[in-house]
């Protein structure tokens, strides 16, 4: 720390900075401790703490920042700073209940990942893969993912082609027109409370 203080401004940046890891890298690894920890689980019969599991496996790699001012698109800008922290809070909820019951209804699927096209500088990539469902043509899952300060970060997921983040911005315009900023933060919590109350906890 004495050392990078004492360098100027880009070497200390780098010196601050985590190690770099490839973004198809990081997600793959996520994947595979996820899915074993699923695995396992279901092998001994007992059941998954799916909140923890969410909680500390799967949102550190995932800017909810980023993703809500996408979903909110032009009205962001419209939004207070105490504003913009509720929405994030509220819609960081929904997609973590999102993947929360995805990973409830997990059935020993498999993901595999295509090889990554970017260049070495590339600061925005997309992560392609797909899941092999029995019966089924596989679904592809595609991570939008950009480097920042603390690495690789996802910030949209498409997930046969469509955009998770962008398949609430009309409705998300539709509450700003009719009730403003506070309006939607109204309808993000009151779903939110809805969720928690018709899908109990694992």
């Amino acid at each position: 720390m004495l050392v990078a203080l004492a360098l100027p401004g880009a070497q200390a940046q780098q010196l601050l900075a985590p190690a770099s890891v490839r973004p198809d890298t990081l997600m793959r690894a996520m994947t595979e401790e996820v899915f074993a920890i699923l695995r396992n689980d279901v092998a001994a019969a007992r059941p998954t703490d799916i909140a923890r599991l969410v909680e500390t496996r799967i949102v550190p790699v995932f800017d909810f920042q980023r993703m809500t001012s996408i979903a909110v698109a032009q009205n962001w800008r419209l939004a207070s700073a105490e504003q913009q922290a509720a929405l994030v809070v509220q819609f960081r909820t929904l997609l973590v209940r999102t993947y929360s019951h995805a990973l409830e209804n997990y059935r020993d699927q498999e993901i595999s990942y295509r090889p990554l096209r970017a260049a070495a500088d590339d600061t925005e990539v997309l992560v392609r893969s797909f899941v092999r469902r029995p019966g089924a043509e596989p679904l592809s899952i595609d991570y939008e993912m950009a480097d920042g300060l603390t690495g690789w970060k996802v910030y949209d997921v498409k997930v046969g082609g469509v955009s998770l983040v962008m398949t609430y911005r009309d409705s998300f315009a539709a509450a700003v027109r009719a009730d403003g900023i506070d309006g939607l933060i109204k309808l993000l919590s009151d779903r939110n409370r809805l969720n928690e109350t018709a899908v109990p906890s694992t």
